[in-house]
């Protein structure tokens, strides 16, 4: 009896077999039920001819000269082009060691001959319904994560308007939460260094008005090797109290750097709110997979206090910073980041490379100069760098927000400049301007 019912889906099939009367066999069969099919004789001519005009399902037979099936399907799994192509065996071989070499190399169905009409055309049809669900599933997928970049995109204004509020209230939080366990470990580290030396003075004494112990203790002493811990349990303390004041240190940049719960609008050390994002941006300067660090040089000139709104300076530092630090991420060594600093005044800009209409209306700002030695940039992606949303980084390593903020901030916020200069090969540098007494404005 034949099988006549339709299936759901009809497709572009590939049949792999050395013997020309399965070949004619399985593409009557397929034909019959709508499929299009065309049909290779050996493994090398299925590659090309898969390599050309990709199908949609391939029935490949396991035993042929040159290049058998399991070969042929392992090939095709390795590329990403096919790799997603289904594959189901055709084999006169029916022990259960052929069928799991053939699902661990790839396959995804196995059909034993002599063939069975209607199970040939199930199996088929059964495949190709499973893949074509599996391509709207891809597609819905994509189109979901195109509308999700899009709300992303549409939200992201908003989010980083919100970011320094965040990051100050986590860092803020980091910073309480760690400092109460951090400061008593910190102040029991000498209680036990000389709990220590009290406990090894003792076993000093035993063993030298006790010289002969019992077997147990000796067997004890052996293990424990007192020697050995009386000289190294110092190193070991100091060890623990280097970690504790490096934590203690972190702790205090982060509480600096997010100024929480203090005056938004107060006056600041310009050289701590740089210092303190260093301190928090530590990892990303260490070297990684074998690549030299970062070096971070400092030109500091003596600085005055400076009136502004400190939390959101940081965020300018912090994010000036980052984008140097990503602009050497890739680059060789030696790697770089030069920050400098000066005053200038309206009739005497600090820096030879600012226009002298660049001071501000104040009789004197501060500058910071924040360089790189990365690959520099075109004169028509400088002209961009300020505006909302572009970006040279890929997708996920930003939005384009990071520059166009901290503009607003310095300019909106501050009544300063900041500028860029840079050329391809050359690297580039970021100039900031801020009055050494800034106008409040309201929030």
């Amino acid at each position: 009896m034949n099988y006549e019912a339709t299936p759901l889906l009809k497709g572009n099939i590939l049949i792999v077999d050395d013997i020309s009367a399965n070949l004619q066999l399985l593409a009557q069969i397929l034909s019959k039920q709508g499929y299009k099919t065309r049909t290779a004789p050996d493994g090398q001519l299925a590659l090309r001819s898969i390599e050309l005009t990709p199908p949609d399902l391939i029935l490949l037979d396991i035993t042929m000269p040159g290049m058998d099936g399991y070969t042929v399907c392992q090939a095709l799994k390795a590329s990403p082009t096919t790799k997603d192509i289904p594959v189901i065996f055709i084999s006169a071989l029916n022990d259960v060691l052929d069928k799991v070499k053939a699902f661990e190399v790839g396959g995804i169905d196995y059909i034993t001959k002599p063939f069975h009409e209607q199970e040939v055309v199930a199996r088929v049809s059964n495949q190709l319904v499973q893949r074509q669900l599996f391509q709207q599933t891809q597609s819905y997928a994509q189109q979901l994560q195109q509308t999700l970049t899009e709300l992303k995109k549409t939200q992201a204004q908003l989010i980083q308007k919100e970011k320094m509020a965040s990051l100050g209230q986590l860092a803020a939080g980091i910073a309480h939460e760690i400092n109460n366990p951090v400061n008593f470990i910190y102040g029991n580290i000498a209680l036990a260094t000389e709990y220590a030396r009290d406990l090894l003075r003792l076993v000093k004494l035993y063993r030298h008005y006790y010289p002969h112990p019992v077997a147990e203790i000796t067997g004890e002493l052996d293990v424990i090797q007192p020697d050995f811990i009386a000289e190294d349990y110092s190193k070991l303390l100091n060890s623990m109290k280097d970690g504790a004041s490096r934590i203690s240190k972190i702790v205090l940049s982060l509480r600096n750097f997010s100024r929480l719960g203090e005056e938004k609008y107060k006056p600041v050390d310009i050289h701590e709110g740089i210092d303190n994002t260093l301190v928090i941006l530590q990892h990303r300067l260490k070297g990684a997979n074998n690549v030299d660090e970062i070096e971070v040089i400092k030109h500091y000139s003596q600085l005055p206090i400076v009136t502004c709104y400190a939390s959101e300076l940081n965020q300018v530092f912090m994010n000036l910073l980052t984008n140097a630090i990503d602009a050497l991420e890739n680059q060789p060594s030696p790697r770089k980041i030069t920050i400098s600093t000066s005053v200038s005044s309206e009739s005497e800009p600090a820096l030879h490379n600012l226009d002298s209409k660049f001071a501000t209306q104040n009789d004197r700002s501060v500058v910071i100069l924040i360089a790189d030695n990365g690959c520099g940039m075109s004169e028509e992606v400088r002209h961009q760098i300020f505006d909302p949303f572009f970006t040279t980084k890929p997708v996920g390593r930003g939005i384009g927000l990071g520059l166009a903020i901290s503009h607003d901030i310095v300019v909106e916020k501050h009544q300063g400049q900041i500028s860029c200069i840079s050329a391809p090969g050359r690297g580039t540098e970021l100039i900031l301007q801020i009055p050494i007494s800034v106008k409040a404005v309201d929030s």
